[in-house]
């Protein structure tokens, strides 16, 4: 007897019960735009149930846009003749984190490129001092040796955050010029071991992706048990060798969004900030959609302007306190809250 194939919104109500989906049960959600709303709701439910209502805000440090990377898609990447490069001092980074706890932030992010000059010593010294603020530590600073993890691990860093982009290995190489895909791969492994709650992602949109290469990214998320999930459309930037590829599908992204908030209920996931660059009032879009996290930044002056990853970034003009305040009214509006705590991941098991 042949067994007739379950309907696509028997899958969403599956997956909000099982937490489980298949390869190519993944593949008939992603591609199914008439149920964008529908997919969204059931993560905006599950949502509720595993993580609350309170939106984390994650103030987020851009300290350096020097990278020995040379991305195809990233405006900091190595051979960008046209990128005004800077670096914060060590003392300059950690005014900026004395000054987010001022803002009301219980976790600052450090993010830059992949500059060397930041030794494993170096930021040893910047994590440990920012500890001694009270605040939880997310470093996003890409690939290193574990020796360097095991150190800032062991000064307090708390989380780290390396998007994998695509766990394409054809694809991720292509477009990640001179890096493996193994070692991205063993990063995350290493970041894991050392126990850091460890973040990771997709970019959405790359050329020669495909529907099947982000479901396996959505289970490869799943296998692992990532703590946060950072999803956004590729943006492309005119000083990039993809400058002229096409814009990632915001509602595509959407929908990667809510299928990681219901197989991975527990995970911390952001509304990114290229989100809103392509839609207005994007971020709630994305909050709505399974998301609890914002990372406003508290980056000040011109270098906001300057770590120009993708073109037509939101709030470059902005004050920090002004992100602050914004998001915050923005968060309430949508009746939700801003947390309160530091937005460590809750572990309930696989089934809450």
């Amino acid at each position: 007897m042949e067994v007739t194939p379950e309907t696509n919104a028997a899958l969403v109500d599956k997956a909000v019960r099982l937490h489980r989906l298949t390869e190519n049960e993944l593949v008939r959600l992603l591609a199914d735009e008439a149920l964008t709303e529908e997919l969204a709701a059931a993560a905006d439910q599950v949502r509720h149930e595993y993580v609350g209502d309170g939106v984390h805000l994650r103030g987020l440090i851009e300290f350096s846009n020097i990278c020995r990377q040379n991305c195809m898609y990233c405006g900091l990447r190595r051979d960008n003749p046209h990128t005004e490069r800077y670096r914060l001092t060590v003392d300059e980074i950690v005014a900026l984190a004395r000054k987010a706890v001022g803002y009301g932030y219980h976790t600052v992010v450090l993010q830059s490129g992949e500059d060397m000059y930041f030794t494993a010593e170096r930021m040893a010294e910047i994590i440990r001092r920012i500890k001694g603020l009270d605040l939880a530590v997310t470093l996003s600073l890409g690939e290193r040796p574990r020796e360097d993890y095991a150190a800032w691990r062991e000064a307090g860093a708390d989380r780290y955050l390396l998007r994998i982009e695509t766990t394409d290995r054809a694809l991720y190489e292509k477009l990640d010029p001179g890096m493996s895909w193994a070692n991205r791969d063993r990063c995350l492994r290493d970041l894991k071991e050392l126990g850091y709650e460890v973040g990771t992602g997709t970019l959405v949109g790359l050329p020669g992706q495909t529907l099947a290469m982000l479901a396996r990214d959505i289970l490869y998320y799943q296998r692992m048990d990532a703590d946060m999930l950072g999803i956004g459309p590729l943006i492309p930037n005119q000083e990039t060798p993809l400058g002229e590829a096409k814009p990632g599908d915001f509602d595509l992204t959407r929908r990667m969004v809510s299928l990681l908030r219901l197989l991975l209920p527990e995970a911390n996931i952001p509304a990114t900030t290229a989100m809103e660059t392509m839609v207005p009032h994007g971020r709630e879009i994305i909050l709505a959609s399974g998301a609890n996290v914002v990372m406003p930044n508290v980056t000040e002056g011109d270098y906001r302007h300057k770590y120009a990853l993708y073109p037509g970034k939101i709030c470059v003009a902005d004050t920090p306190a002004q992100c602050r305040s914004c998001m915050g009214g923005r968060i309430q509006a949508m009746g939700r809250y801003v947390a309160e705590d530091k937005g460590f991941r809750h572990h309930y098991g696989a089934v809450k």
